[in-house]
């Protein structure tokens, strides 16, 4: 794939800490705890060495799982959920602080929730775009599934504060986003209360007909000018895989088809790298599974 220039620069000028979550505790499908590995063996460390990007594998996480981890208030394995969240929180703040450029490699999405907290702890003031065919926004008291990865979001804004309960495994776990700095890109399968949550809080969003109306260019434009309104401020980037239209990424756990095509996924991660060598954009890449679904059970 070839780099426009602005972003090659970019690179250069970059240290990469690279980190794997291998998890698939909220996942129905096989596979999704082997992505860091695949996506390495895919040759990801030797492109970013090809452009001369220096990269520091730090490795994969080694979660705990408890011997037991009862659903609470409808909410499946919490316990794991939550301290696999609280040591990754951990890793990505000491790897903000040591100076690097994070790119989390998961694992599902869920684990989003430690990687956003962690790098918030060293920078306060960052932006969060979410790029996703869902909003992730449901609380534990309206979640239809009772499955944490589609509550990530609700656990980080402080204006839900209120709306989520104490759940075993998340006693570290503050909300310390507001709505206003949340942009999500890709939209296509959102609950009617995440569709209430979306309205009453004002947050900023882009469904996929948005794409399709303005293209991705000017909502590209209107998601740095929301963000960032003239100043540099850190960014994370969440990248859930689902984004894309099932063709290009069929085995991810929740497909929606009329996703992403191929190019507007690389051209939202190379607007967001071109808004300047300040802004420290950190991200994450989830849900890729490899095997075929397990059985309902």
């Amino acid at each position: 794939m070839a780099l426009r220039r602005p972003l090659l620069c970019l690179l250069r000028r970059t240290q990469l800490g690279l980190t794997g979550q291998p998890s698939r505790a909220q996942s129905k499908r096989r596979g999704v705890e082997h992505g860091p590995k695949f996506i390495r063996d895919a040759g990801l460390l030797e492109r970013l060495s090809n452009l001369d990007c220096p990269v520091h594998d730090l490795g994969d996480l080694q979660f705990p799982h408890p011997e037991k981890d009862e659903t609470f208030m409808q909410v499946h394995f919490p316990r794991t959920v939550g301290r696999a969240n609280k040591l990754l929180a951990s890793a990505v703040s000491s790897a903000v602080g040591a100076g690097h450029t994070c790119v989390m490699l998961g694992g599902d999405h869920s684990l989003a929730m430690g990687s956003v907290e962690g790098h918030s702890r060293q920078c306060p003031d960052l932006g969060l775009i979410w790029v996703d065919a869902h909003t992730d926004i449901n609380t534990p008291l309206t979640s239809p599934s009772g499955n944490l990865h589609g509550q990530s979001v609700a656990f980080m804004l402080k204006e839900l504060q209120d709306k989520v309960p104490d759940l075993p495994g998340f006693s570290w776990m503050k909300p310390f986003l507001s709505s206003r700095d949340l942009v999500y890109i890709g939209l296509r399968d959102v609950d009617p209360g995440e569709h209430y949550i979306l309205k009453t809080l004002g947050i900023q969003y882009f469904s996929m007909r948005d794409i399709d109306r303005l293209g991705i260019q000017r909502v590209m434009e209107e998601t740095l000018d929301h963000l960032l309104a003239g100043n540099q401020r850190p960014l994370h980037l969440s990248f859930d895989i689902d984004a894309f239209d099932p063709s290009l990424a069929p085995a991810t756990g929740t497909p929606v088809n009329g996703g992403l095509t191929y190019r507007e996924g690389i051209y939202i991660t190379e607007e967001i790298h071109n808004t300047g060598e300040h802004t420290h954009t950190h991200t994450q890449v989830r849900e890729q599974h490899t095997c075929p679904p397990l059985k309902e059970r």
